[in-house]
């Protein structure tokens, strides 16, 4: 049996389908992911220990967003900063959301490392922050995502290059 020619097919180069290459930071999962993906981790807690790394991009006498290109650098640097196990998303506009086996005291170390490369792609303006907490077992996602966010919400009042441990209920 032939198969009929079909006049409605499209037939796009597959570099039409993929962000610009300035645009990395759409290929990573968005905020629904980051808070599924955490609450997969949090159920596995007891046996492999983890933390949240929420790291937060800082623009220095800029309004609006980040710049696509500073946005794609910095999205380079994190992504090459991770080990194979780690998992990578977007948490908002600005944030990313690094879920980590090991303690809140390697994230921290990781995140510090991590700031510290972004400060060091010397791009005018931009600088990171970044908050950490432990994964807890009987934590929710939103919980967890709370801290963290809590945590780098105090790293941006105290300016670029802070890494904030959450620590503590409140």
């Amino acid at each position: 049996m032939p198969i009929a020619h079909n006049p409605f097919s499209v037939s796009l180069p597959v570099s039409s389908l993929l962000p610009p290459e300035d645009d990395v930071t759409s290929l990573l999962p968005g905020p629904n992911s980051v808070s599924a993906h955490l609450a997969e981790r949090l159920a596995v807690v007891p046996t492999v220990p983890g933390a949240l790394i929420v790291l937060g991009l800082i623009r220095r006498h800029e309004t609006g967003s980040t710049a696509p290109g500073s946005l794609a650098a910095a999205t380079s640097v994190v992504a090459r900063s991770l080990r194979g196990d780690d998992w990578l998303g977007r948490s908002g506009p600005d944030e990313f959301a690094v879920l980590l086996r090991g303690t809140a005291a390697d994230a921290e170390a990781a995140a510090a490392r991590i700031v510290g490369a972004i400060t060091e792609l010397d791009i005018p303006g931009l600088g990171a922050c970044a908050g950490v907490t432990a994964l807890e077992e009987g934590t929710t996602a939103a919980e967890t995502l709370r801290r963290a966010v809590l945590s780098l919400q105090t790293a941006r009042s105290q300016g670029a290059g802070r890494v904030i441990r959450h620590s503590g209920t409140r």
